[in-house]
């Protein structure tokens, strides 16, 4: 396999593995539990439990699987760096590192594809 197949699938593994975590850790949860995640969500911007919740909805949920199938990748990695910069930085600032290693790895993971985009394995080039 030459080097370019292999990047294409690093990105494919990368992006999948990145989202799906995502996505079943926090997404889905929040989605599925929504009555009771409103009374359990940090609303650091005083824009409501609802709106702050469906925020992160959108980014948990859509975001990662827009990035699974490998469309507006990069736009889609914008709202889960905002969520988990506000997590990190403005909910969670007493958090060691240890504490805090799931949410720095995630950044880490959606930095690395904001910046090299998704690959070509994409579900359609037009949209990368």
């Amino acid at each position: 396999m030459n080097e370019s197949k292999c990047q294409d699938l690093g990105l494919l593994f990368l992006r999948a593995s990145g989202a799906l975590f995502l996505l079943w850790v926090h997404g889905l949860p929040k989605l599925l539990n929504f009555s009771e995640q409103l009374q359990l969500i940090e609303d650091p911007f005083h824009l409501g439990a609802t709106v702050t919740l469906s925020l992160a909805i959108f980014a948990e949920v859509l975001c990662p699987l827009l990035i699974i199938a490998g469309v507006l990748v990069r736009w889609a990695c914008l709202p889960i760096l905002a969520v988990l910069l506000i997590a990190l930085l403005v909910v969670h600032p007493e958090w060691s590192l240890f504490e805090a290693q799931f949410g720095w790895l995630l950044l880490i993971i959606f930095t690395t594809l904001l910046i090299s985009g998704p690959g070509r394995l994409v579900l359609s080039e037009r949209f990368k």
